[in-house]
């Protein structure tokens, strides 16, 4: 009987791990996305405040 149970601990310790492993993924996913949209959003607020895409719009006209 307890090699039964054993077993089936050990059916439920693997359930959680992959689930556990899907929840990481998804975190980590997430985690370079926004790391993403931060960067781009960086980019985009560094250029306005600089004044180097405003300059060259001004010398075109």
């Amino acid at each position: 009987m307890g090699a039964v149970v054993s077993c089936i601990q050990s059916v439920f310790r693997a359930i959680g791990s992959c689930l556990m492993g899907i929840v990481n993924a998804i975190g980590s996913i997430l985690h370079a996305i926004i790391g993403g949209i931060v960067t781009v959003i960086d980019v985009i607020i560094s250029c306005l405040t600089c004044g180097y895409c405003s300059r060259r719009k001004r010398s075109r006209v």
